[in-house]
């Protein structure tokens, strides 16, 4: 198993490799980038964010109107279509690394990678690690108890519905998880805003952040009450839209080893069918359900929730992948990309290494993966 381990985590190097290069290449072929944003801000298409951030380099050019091509003789204002002189773009370009060709801008972006130096942002003014550290909390939060939640809930009653398949609970449970199913989560979030956030009826849970503005004050039983009270809606609201293809996986899959010869083996022998279900077919069936785990976890931990963050008002990772996607942030786009990449990996190798935990007679090493 040792052995195992040691090619997984080597493999993880060029995996990582090729998804940064086709990422990269992506980049470079999508039109707007950072420069091209920054120069249209200027010219006045988005307000007079970035003539402020682009002060100190410009300062002359931006308070006189000098070197504008075809100025209009209105100081400090650039509107429509005016040109911006050369030395300034090439300015902007040098201020985010655009005045070196990508292979160079690409190897000094791997580099900086290998030491878990992930740049700053172009447009928050933070180091990329403290944005994705900020977002943390909100996160784990949200695809740690959800992942648990839903695992809690499908888990249990995918088996009882394997047990009493046919049944009238197996008919009336499948009506409500095909009702789960058809129901997106998003909506579903909006659906509990209206009935308990203070929409029309009932104002029992926070509308908006993962804690109160008090939450500093509180006494360390009330910052644990305040933390449940603001993280249960966006819970459930991921829950509803998650748990039923578990519920389903989970069914199937023990429905599928109960009708197998060494079941029917058993039952003959006198055991009872709990000792089977649990000593025999739990083992086997919940294969699958964990080959599952990291796919399910890594989108509910990171991009899985984008609407429910946004809903909410919740600033997690998500929310600041997409962000910086439309604004073209790109450290921030292949920092989160190299830490989701990263975590996605491990969490499948930590998944394969379950395989044995839940079912011995599995030995990787056996396998010839060549």
């Amino acid at each position: 198993m040792s052995w195992y381990i040691a090619r997984r985590l080597a493999l993880i190097v060029p995996t990582l490799f090729g998804i940064l290069v086709l990422n990269f290449l992506i980049v470079q072929a999508a039109p707007g980038g950072p420069v091209e944003r920054m120069v249209a801000e200027l010219k006045g298409f988005h307000g007079g964010a970035a003539t402020q951030q682009f002060a100190g380099i410009s300062a002359d050019m931006l308070s006189t109107g000098s070197g504008l091509q075809g100025g209009s003789g209105v100081q400090g204002d650039y509107r429509g279509s005016q040109g911006l002189p050369p030395e300034l773009i090439e300015r902007i370009e040098k201020l985010y690394g655009f005045d070196k060709p990508p292979l160079e801008r690409f190897q000094l972006m791997l580099g900086n990678y290998l030491r878990f130096e992930l740049g700053d942002s172009y447009f928050r003014g933070k180091p990329v690690t403290e944005l994705i550290i900020e977002r943390l909390p909100v996160s784990i939060s949200l695809g740690l108890w959800s992942t648990l939640l839903a695992y809690l809930i499908s888990v249990p009653l995918g088996i009882r519905k394997a047990v009493r398949h046919g049944s009238s609970f197996d008919v009336w449970t499948s009506s409500a998880v095909i009702i789960g199913y058809a129901i997106p989560s998003f909506l579903f979030a909006i659906l509990l805003i209206v009935l308990f956030a203070g929409g029309s009826y009932l104002d029992w849970f926070p509308l908006r952040g993962l804690t109160s503005d008090n939450w500093e004050e509180l006494s360390w039983l009330g910052k644990a009450g305040d933390y449940i009270w603001h993280i249960t809606l966006p819970t459930i609201a991921i829950v509803i839209g998650n748990f039923a293809t578990l519920t389903m996986l989970t069914k199937n899959s023990f429905l599928d080893e109960v009708s197998k010869l060494y079941v029917q083996t058993a039952m003959a022998k006198g055991l009872s069918e709990n000792q089977v279900l649990y000593r025999h077919v739990f083992r086997n069936a919940m294969l699958i359900i964990i080959a599952g785990f990291p796919a399910a976890f890594v989108g509910m931990f990171f991009t899985g929730v984008l609407l429910i963050e946004y809903i909410f008002s919740l600033d997690g990772l998500g929310l600041l992948g997409f962000e910086s996607v439309l604004n073209r942030d790109y450290p921030v786009v292949f920092g989160t990309l190299f830490i989701f990449t990263l975590v996605g990996l491990l969490l499948k190798l930590i998944s394969d290494l379950t395989y044995v935990l839940v079912d011995p007679r599995i030995d990787f090493e056996r396998k010839d993966f060549s």
